[in-house]
């Protein structure tokens, strides 16, 4: 009789972490679409003040967003992709996040690096990067100058380009 005792104990456990290993599946799912729409609410926020600057600033023609480009089997993903062709001959290409980290800025430049590959009708242009964020980590923002982006900051739905003056954001380009 203990025994049985031992077995319906040891099935209602097994049991219960079933049911918690879905719950904690289920949260999980739930945690991620929150990130994904902030994320989304974060880009959405900034479009319009960020499409202004670029037309106004750089002179870019054609400006998109969510931009997604499949070649091979691998796929490369843009928030923001503008760019302008005869006198500006020049691509920009800018990646939004909530609260910038110095992954973002290592990311940003696999972009870069793989941005001929995936867009060989740009070839000959100057390729420039720009990191926006919300929250942008002084250390963060220091880091990404020193690789030759360019950052800005998200405030009031407005960005604002937060670079030395004098700054040259570097062609990641030059030399292809």
């Amino acid at each position: 009789m203990e025994l049985d005792k031992i077995w319906e104990i040891l099935d209602e456990t097994a049991r219960l972490q079933k049911e918690n290993a879905r719950e904690i599946t289920r949260v999980s799912k739930q945690i991620g679409d929150i990130g994904n729409k902030f994320g989304s609410f974060t880009e959405g926020m900034a479009f319009p003040s960020m499409e202004r600057m670029l037309r106004r600033r750089f002179g870019m023609t054609h400006v998109a967003t969510n931009f997604e480009v499949v070649k091979d089997g691998d796929e490369m993903e843009l928030d923001v992709l503008a760019y302008a062709n005869e006198d500006v001959n020049t691509a920009i290409i800018v990646e939004v996040k909530s609260h910038l980290r110095e992954r973002d800025v290592e990311q940003v430049l696999k972009m870069m690096e793989k941005f001929p590959r995936f867009f060989p009708e740009h070839r000959g242009k100057k390729l420039h990067g720009i990191l926006a964020g919300v929250q942008v980590p002084t250390d963060v923002q220091r880091y990404a100058l020193r690789q030759g982006l360019m950052v800005a900051r998200i405030a009031d739905e407005l960005f604002d380009l937060k670079v030395p003056e004098g700054f040259q954001p570097k062609d990641f380009q030059a030399g292809q």
